[in-house]
């Protein structure tokens, strides 16, 4: 069992940066893939980045490239999505998640997710 607690969130003007933390309870972090998704309102929850147990491999979709950074600390067992030069689009509510696999890692599949935390980004 794993306990994912996500912390970072806030309000930002377009253009800005934030770093979102999940700190996650258990001594199974490091085996665990874990993963960021996003949830604008109204809208249903979409994938945003996944890091490999190792952190070796990461992915993320298409609208976030070159602008997010996901990156883990085992020994803290905490993983982080920087995220910069934000757009008003990127206002979502943000969950953390564990699973199995980040190459696979989609809405359906993960064992454990955080509550969320906020993501206000003003034009």
């Amino acid at each position: 069992q794993a306990q994912l607690v996500e912390s970072g969130g806030g309000l930002v003007q377009a253009g800005g940066s934030l770093r979102l933390s999940c700190a996650a309870s258990g001594r199974t972090f490091s085996t665990y893939a874990m993963g960021w998704f996003r949830q604008a309102p109204g809208k249903g929850r979409e994938f945003v980045a996944a890091i490999s147990s190792s952190g070796i491999f990461t992915s993320y979709t298409d609208s976030v490239k070159g602008r997010f950074t996901i990156s883990r600390d085992n020994a803290k067992n905490t993983v982080y999505l920087q995220m910069n030069s934000l757009k008003p689009e990127d206002t979502a509510v943000y969950f953390c998640a564990a699973g199995t696999s980040a190459r696979r890692m989609n809405i359906t599949n993960p064992d454990f997710w955080g509550q969320g935390t906020q993501v206000t980004v003003s034009s």
